[in-house]
């Protein structure tokens, strides 16, 4: 340790002691303060870390794919060539099902050949569709190891391997290079996400200037509070179900590098989805639907959501942005 005294200048022993405590007490404090933001550094990922463990242990269920393609198989009208449409009752995880991609994904322009991304991709269903209904390219990024096992499996099957792919890993940390995407979109995905910022400045990262970027996503509704009903189709617990208002997700979508085009409140949609659902389920469950993703609780999370909408604590809405 060094002890700086200006040239010239004579000191006794009470001074210099004095002098040399006050260097020690200011470089431990230097030290410990470093040493406390390394552990927190440190504390965020092993929680980031565990929470991410949370999520995918949440949608796991294990031989997924064997009784998606045996359910598939009884009810297709061709049980060895299923096609990708005979996969929509199971295929299109988010409220309205196929009804509500139908509407969703042409607000995004797509093009034959465009790069497209798939954030959240779960087992590929709009993935596929992208791909088989506009001829684009499709990648999709997914935390949970099976989703994406069971999405190429699917995607062999339906014959559109060569048009999609799928990754495991977070959406926070891509692996794709800067501008290498024509549109994106996620479905039902940051809802499991907290750092909601991070997640728009990635998917802005990854697009080309110009590029639409489409949002269709449960949020915070006026209600919202400790009453909230767990669980619901997304979490079994608050420490992993992170809501936001219509308000916050204009503001960081913006402050992401999005110009916001649309925005559509699709609560009314999202009720009357549910009361068809309810009549349908009523008469017994499908062979091939949700239910398969859900698990046995299947009932208990639509359940609890569809009162949740209702009693304005959560509701779907859709964002349509352009990359500046």
């Amino acid at each position: 340790m060094l002890l700086y005294v200006p040239a010239g200048c004579l000191i006794d022993g009470d001074t210099f002691l004095s002098f040399l405590s006050v260097e020690i007490l200011v470089r431990y404090r230097a030290c410990f303060a470093l040493w406390l933001a390394m552990s927190k550094t440190s504390e965020r990922k092993t929680n980031t870390v565990s929470r991410d463990h949370s999520i995918a242990a949440h949608y796991s269920k294990g031989q997924l794919f064997e009784t998606i393609l045996a359910a598939a198989r009884q009810a297709a009208a061709d049980p060895m060539r299923l096609r990708q449409a005979d996969l929509a009752p199971v295929d299109e995880f988010h409220i309205g099902g196929l009804v509500a991609t139908e509407r969703f994904i042409p607000q995004l322009g797509l093009q034959k050949e465009q790069r497209v991304l798939d954030v959240g991709s779960g087992i590929g269903g709009t993935a596929r569709y992208v791909a088989a209904k506009y001829g684009c390219r499709v990648a999709g990024v997914d935390l949970t190891p099976e989703f994406c096992q069971v999405a190429r499996d699917l995607a062999k099957e339906v014959g559109l391997s060569e048009q999609v792919e799928f990754h495991v890993g977070t959406a926070l940390a891509m692996p794709f290079g800067d501008a290498s995407f024509d549109a994106a979109f996620t479905l039902h995905v940051a809802m499991n996400i907290e750092d909601k910022g991070a997640l728009y400045r990635e998917i802005a990262r990854v697009l080309k200037p110009g590029s639409c970027f489409a949002v269709y996503d449960v949020l915070a509704g006026p209600e919202l509070g400790a009453e909230f009903l767990f669980p619901v189709p997304w979490s079994t617990q608050a420490e992993t179900s992170f809501l936001v208002s219509i308000e916050a997700m204009r503001a960081m979508l913006t402050a992401a590098g999005f110009d916001i085009e649309l925005v559509s409140d699709r609560r009314d949609f999202a009720l009357e989805f549910f009361e068809a659902l309810h009549e349908k389920a009523s008469q017994g469950l499908p062979q091939l639907g949700m239910h398969l993703l859900m698990g046995e609780d299947f009932a208990s999370k639509v359940g609890n959501m569809v009162e949740n909408i209702r009693q304005h604590r959560c509701g779907p809405w859709e964002l349509i942005c352009r990359r500046k």
